[in-house]
């Protein structure tokens, strides 16, 4: 039955004169998010054509080229630029952002804080493996301290971001995480940052072997996701732990869960009512 319903998915959300497979890695965790991706918009009812997809620039970028909706594919690091015009031109739509770490957080780290600060009512996915997967494995802002990437060949020696910290400080309506081990609690956090005003962030954790993997002694792909398994554990039990405890753990879960109005639903009120609606 789940393979019926998978076929179905298949035929009915994706681009068929794309070439398939895709161009993601063996392992890559890009693909399980693609399934989660059309999963909860199935789930949620959404017609196609009231749904735009926007990506950046990296491996993330490509899951906006196979699926059947509106798309956007955006320059390196301006994604979020782009779904807030789309947003407030058309605040109907549902608006989802999908970019990578680097996309994300150094090129277009400011467009992430400004966009969290005006509560735009768009939704990100920030696909977070740790690098630069598609240009050749640099060191990103979330790459560990100490881990080793072709431009840390010595060793990671700046502090990292944390992803939902940032989104937390700059006022998100909506910040999670996730990773794609959890994939049936990935579909729940994707559907309510959908569904919820104003700015959603969902952080999404996804094993890049290719180009970080092989350079931090993991051995196979599957080794990226029993480390999932065992590191990323629900936010309620972490903040149990004590502090040695938590050492080299990933809380994830809800973290900020806001019903504010988007910035789209004020600027519309207001027009109205000087324009004199009611």
């Amino acid at each position: 039955m789940a393979e019926v319903q998978g076929t179905q998915l298949i035929h009915k959300y994706l681009r068929h004169n794309k070439k398939f497979p895709h161009v993601f890695c063996p392992g890559c965790g890009h693909g399980i998010v693609l399934g989660s991706l059309v999963r909860s918009i199935d789930t949620l009812g959404l017609p196609k054509d009231d749904v735009c997809i926007v990506a950046g620039i990296g491996c993330s970028g490509r899951l906006a080229v196979y699926v059947d909706f509106n798309t956007v594919h955006t320059t390196h690091g301006r994604a979020l630029t782009f779904a807030t015009g789309i947003k407030m031109a058309n605040p109907k739509m549902n608006v989802i952002v999908i970019m990578g770490d680097g996309d994300s957080m150094a090129i277009g780290g400011n467009h992430l804080i400004h966009a969290a600060r005006r509560n735009i009512g768009v939704t990100a996915l920030i696909l977070n493996n740790n690098i630069y997967g598609m240009t050749g494995g640099q060191c990103s802002p979330t790459t560990p301290s100490g881990s080793f990437s072709m431009t840390t060949p010595l060793g990671q020696m700046e502090q990292s971001f944390d992803c939902v910290e940032l989104c937390k400080a700059a006022k998100a309506n909506y910040v999670a995480r996730g990773s794609v081990f959890h994939a049936m609690k990935l579909d729940s956090m994707m559907m309510d940052a959908i569904t919820n005003p104003g700015f959603g962030v969902l952080e999404i954790m996804s094993p890049c072997f290719t180009q970080f993997g092989r350079k931090n002694k993991f051995k196979s792909p599957v080794d990226m996701y029993q480390y999932l398994k065992k590191t990323v554990v629900p936010v309620d039990r972490y903040n149990g732990m004590d502090e040695s405890a938590r050492q080299g753990k990933i809380p994830s879960g809800v973290f900020v869960h806001n019903t504010e109005p988007g910035i789209e639903e004020k600027y519309y009120a207001m027009a109205s009512q000087y324009q004199g609606g009611e």
